[in-house]
């Protein structure tokens, strides 16, 4: 197959690496423009262009392929270098952009994307994150057939995995390999007549918002297991921020566990801090804190957290 590949983060990378790595033809990377990272706030390539250029392919940065759009002239010299290379396929995971009907209109078999939930569940911007979120027992990869709406395209192929404890990182990491695994399975039969496009069911439709900075600070009215979610959910961005008493700034909560406890105390209530764990009352139940970062600080394990502080 020739493939265009358009894709920015690592979970992208991988699925590129692999596309590559199955004998497929990528001449073509489409990728987000480079953005400000780390204390310098130097320029730094998305993880997909650094790998497209380790791999030799073409890279492409638009800002917008809406040719009617606020950059007219990246979008037509993106659609002059598509057109001229007659893709076949076009595999798009988490690219950032919005494909216009020209893009999907191009390539052969059209534009596959590889979405991080089991559709139509959790449509959107963070589906990895909304998932734990909202407790869910189970997630996985859809590879769908795009088309003009927000993941609304037929689902080639699915694969399952159980959520347990993961924090958002380690299950982004399992999804990612997925992910990899599932696009390179559909790609060897594109064509074949072996695949076949399910239409998502029009029932059990959710969102997964946007996740935001605002969302950071912990609630310490819900109860335990909710908060517990909520902070594997946001490990790593946007974290979990709690105020604790006797600190001026709150800190961030890298990991915590809800407690098979009950207590009547008033919720942000310090019940104990040891070695073992920082246990605070909740709207209903005990949280307890487990890796802890003041302001400005490193990351600790609740034994040395303790050490250098006292409720």
């Amino acid at each position: 197959m020739r493939v265009i590949f358009a894709g920015t983060p690592e979970f992208a990378r991988l699925a590129y690496e692999a596309i590559a790595k199955a004998g497929h033809e990528v001449p073509l990377v489409l990728t987000q423009p480079d953005r400000p990272s780390g204390r310098g706030l130097k320029l730094t390539p998305s993880p997909v262009k650094q790998e497209a250029l380790a791999q030799g392919a073409q890279v492409l940065q638009p800002q917008s392929l809406r040719l009617d759009g606020k950059y007219p002239d990246e979008a037509r010299q993106a659609q002059q270098v598509l057109q001229a290379l007659a893709p076949d396929v076009m595999v798009v995971a988490a690219y950032g952009l919005i494909l216009p009907q020209w893009v999907l209109d191009l390539p052969k078999y059209g534009c596959l994307n590889i979405h991080a939930s089991l559709l139509p569940r959790w449509r959107g911007a963070a589906p990895i994150q909304r998932a734990i979120e909202a407790g869910d027992a189970q997630t996985g990869v859809a590879i769908m057939q795009m088309d003009a709406g927000l993941d609304t395209g037929d689902v080639l192929l699915e694969k399952r995995i159980d959520i347990t404890d993961q924090t958002a990182a380690v299950l982004h990491d399992q999804l990612a390999a997925m992910g990899a695994e599932c696009i390179t399975a559909v790609l060897g039969k594109l064509g074949t007549g072996e695949l076949k496009a399910v239409p998502q069911p029009e029932e059990g439709v959710t969102y997964a918002a946007k996740l935001e900075k605002s969302e950071a600070p912990i609630d310490i009215k819900q109860d335990a297991p909710t908060i517990a979610r909520r902070i594997r959910a946001f490990n790593p961005v946007p974290g979990a921020t709690l105020q604790l008493p006797g600190l001026k700034d709150p800190v961030k909560v890298w990991q915590a566990v809800a407690l098979n406890e009950n207590t009547s105390a008033e919720p942000g209530t310090v019940l104990r801090a040891t070695a073992d764990g920082v246990d605070i009352a909740t709207g209903q139940g005990v949280l307890r804190l487990l890796e802890l970062q003041k302001a400005g600080g490193k990351r600790q394990p609740v034994a040395v957290f303790v050490t250098g502080w006292k409720p």
